[in-house]
């Protein structure tokens, strides 16, 4: 391996940094899609011309094309059936019912991640609590539950997740987080059923006839979508060089060595022309979220790269060694960066320890780090709106519908502090 030094990981600082703050000093600039691209290109430009410089060009290359391109397949896949489905209709916004929507997108996070969970039904869920008084609560909930805790079972929960799939970890291994995702679940789900409970007490008696009598039945629209889903699943379960060796050979086709991308890029095409395009409109569908995780993504895995290297070669000397330092480490990063290129940056880290012949090793890593980094990386991506990308779109659509949100710090010293917080040391206590 090549030597980076250590000035190379200046653009991928910068580029997080930029995620982190331009959207409250030049937020208007800042929101324009092409800004971020230009962005992308001015750090990640350098970066490529110093790699292939300097005898790496085959790190970047595979970084960009065996990392970022599947990447992007995926979340935009989800991004387009999931943007398919439209759920109307109102109930009765009692504690029970709103512990079970935010049980559902707990559950379903893992299988069609946690943007595709959250965006399915952050919606119905503000519709349903249209007439409560207290409802932000029930964001902030919602926000942690599903958009980030759901997502630890499978590569397609959440894209730290995937990312450490593409570097070799089984599409199953992701189960054994089971005890850990029962548990953060669990917890979370009393607390908030407890808290809701005692605000519903509190709602004005005209609030809670008003949520009593405007009635009106659950309909989904666009279930062809659900297979589909269930078709991204698979794809991504079972078209892979572990299931299909030729996918991983050296002088593949590039149609087999993309042979999943191109399996997803169809299940996009089919759900887009195979759903209506009402649904499409009444779920207020734009292609601007996917491309902005496409523009911002291209400079933070261009960027990135010298520091996953410097990270692998320099593991042993940053004192990392223990699975409570890595769930601490990650989950610290993800809290105010990117949790998917934090996630990396860990493994890669981990990659470069040393081990003896006794220690169980999952795509090279210690298990117990893996564990330690997967699990930092999905749940303290809570802890702020900008540690996953779901958090700040789902702040957004509820400030749409005229609730009044924590901010930046107020959602941390307000919820994340005082109850994500204590909830994750309990996990690293059992756990790790």
């Amino acid at each position: 391996m090549h030597e980076v030094q250590i000035w190379a990981l200046i653009p991928f600082c910068l580029m997080l940094l930029g995620i982190a703050v331009f959207p409250f000093i030049i937020g208007h600039w800042w929101e324009h899609n092409r800004n971020k691209f230009i962005v992308s290109l001015v750090l990640g430009t350098p970066v490529a011309i110093y790699l292939c410089c300097n005898g790496m060009s085959h790190e970047f290359v595979h970084q960009m094309l065996f990392d970022y391109v599947p990447f992007i397949m995926l979340l935009a896949s989800l991004f387009v059936v999931t943007g398919g489905l439209h759920q109307t209709g109102d109930v009765a916004a009692k504690p029970w019912v709103n512990t079970l929507i935010l049980a559902a997108g707990w559950l379903a996070a893992s299988f069609i991640g946690t943007t595709g969970a959250a965006m399915l039904l952050i919606r119905s869920l503000l519709e349903i609590n249209k007439q409560r008084k207290y409802k932000v609560h029930t964001i902030l909930f919602f926000i942690a539950i599903v958009a980030n805790c759901g997502g630890v079972l499978s590569p397609l929960g959440d894209p730290p997740l995937f990312l450490l799939y593409l570097r070799g970890v089984e599409f199953t291994w992701f189960m054994h987080l089971l005890p850990e995702w029962l548990f953060a679940g669990a917890m979370l789900l009393i607390i908030y059923f407890a808290t809701d409970s005692w605000l519903y007490r509190k709602e004005p008696q005209e609030n809670i006839h008003a949520d009593n009598t405007e009635i009106t039945p659950i309909r989904i629209k666009g279930t062809i979508n659900l297979i589909y889903l269930v078709g991204i699943i698979l794809a991504v379960a079972f078209i892979n060089p572990g299931e299909i060796p030729a996918m991983g050979e050296h002088n593949a086709p590039i149609y087999m060595k993309y042979l999943r991308e191109i399996v997803l890029a169809a299940i996009m095409l089919l759900s887009w022309f195979t759903t209506k395009k009402q649904v499409r409109k009444e779920n207020g569908y734009t292609w601007t979220p996917i491309v902005e995780v496409a523009v911002l993504f291209i400079g933070i895995f261009a960027t990135m790269t010298p520091a996953l290297l410097y990270l692998e070669k320099h593991a042993a000397a940053l004192g990392f060694h223990q699975a409570w330092q890595f769930f601490y480490g990650t989950g610290a990063l993800s809290s105010v960066l990117d949790n998917a290129p934090t996630a990396v940056a860990f493994y890669s880290m981990a990659s470069g320890l040393p081990v003896d012949g006794a220690t169980a090793l999952v795509a090279g890593v210690p298990e117990t780090l893996l564990r330690a980094i997967a699990l930092g990386a999905v749940f303290f991506g809570a802890m702020t709106y900008i540690g996953n990308g779901p958090n700040f779109m789902i702040k957004s659509i509820a400030e749409e519908h005229g609730i009044n949100m924590p901010s930046f710090f107020g959602y941390i010293f307000k919820f994340s502090i005082v109850v994500l917080l204590p909830i994750y040391i309990l996990t690293q206590l059992i756990f790790l």
